[in-house]
């Protein structure tokens, strides 16, 4: 019962990383008027994937104009050198990648204990096998269905099998998990990941370049 309860949230959550950045302002104000519930934002320090984007002061300026929770992925190397810094600037989700984590449960555990949302991600290329004995210390499994580092590409029909499998592990060890799907989401796919036990979307490209984001936002979620 609490399983067929938990699918039935959805979220959408904009990734930040494909809006107009000399106009992130107008572009914060827009999903504040939309139904997405969260900002999605990517940081990226050019050594755990080859791209660069938001820092602290970014966050901390976004802030200011987000009337909604910031869903904050870290694609970074030693993640738990900064997660305070990072809940300090905003951050109210905060996701990091297991590949990145030298003692998962400690930099879980001290993200939990800084009152955030906790987060943790795989790559493609990581067995979801890998995330066992962590998803019962977590809120959140970002699967990426592209590999992390670039907006804009396109979706990984394989990650279908692996939400089956991550669904197994949460209902071991977490019924309460949320699982979250960053990488490729847009109308014609958001509706089967959706049915496939999905809870957040996070959708960047497709959203940004609508003619209507607030509408596609709308569409993503009842279509």
């Amino acid at each position: 019962m609490i399983q067929i309860y938990i699918n039935m949230i959805k979220i959408i959550s904009p990734s930040l990383l494909a809006a107009d950045f000399g106009n992130l302002q107008a572009d914060c104000e827009m999903i504040n008027r939309s139904e997405a519930e969260w900002f999605h934002i990517d940081v990226m320090d050019g050594v755990f994937v080859p791209n660069i984007s938001f820092g602290f002061p970014v966050i901390e300026a976004v802030k200011k104009h987000c009337r909604k929770p910031l869903d904050v992925h870290l694609m970074i190397v030693e993640p738990e050198k900064y997660v305070e810094r990072f809940v300090k600037a905003g951050a109210e989700i905060l996701t990091v990648h297991l590949e990145t984590l030298k003692n998962p449960f400690d930099t879980l555990r001290s993200i939990r204990e800084l009152g955030v949302k906790v987060g943790i991600t795989i790559n493609p290329d990581v067995e979801v096998r890998n995330l066992y004995g962590l998803v019962s210390q977590v809120d959140m499994v970002l699967l990426m269905s592209v590999f992390a580092g670039y907006g804009g590409q396109k979706f990984i029909e394989e990650t279908y099998p692996r939400i089956d499998e991550l669904k197994d592990i949460i209902a071991d060890e977490n019924p309460d998990c949320l699982i979250q799907i960053d990488g490729g989401v847009n109308l014609e796919n958001a509706p089967k990941l959706f049915d496939a036990g999905v809870n957040v979307l996070v959708a960047g490209s497709s959203v940004f370049k609508a003619p209507d984001p607030v509408s596609y936002i709308h569409q993503l979620l009842h279509q």
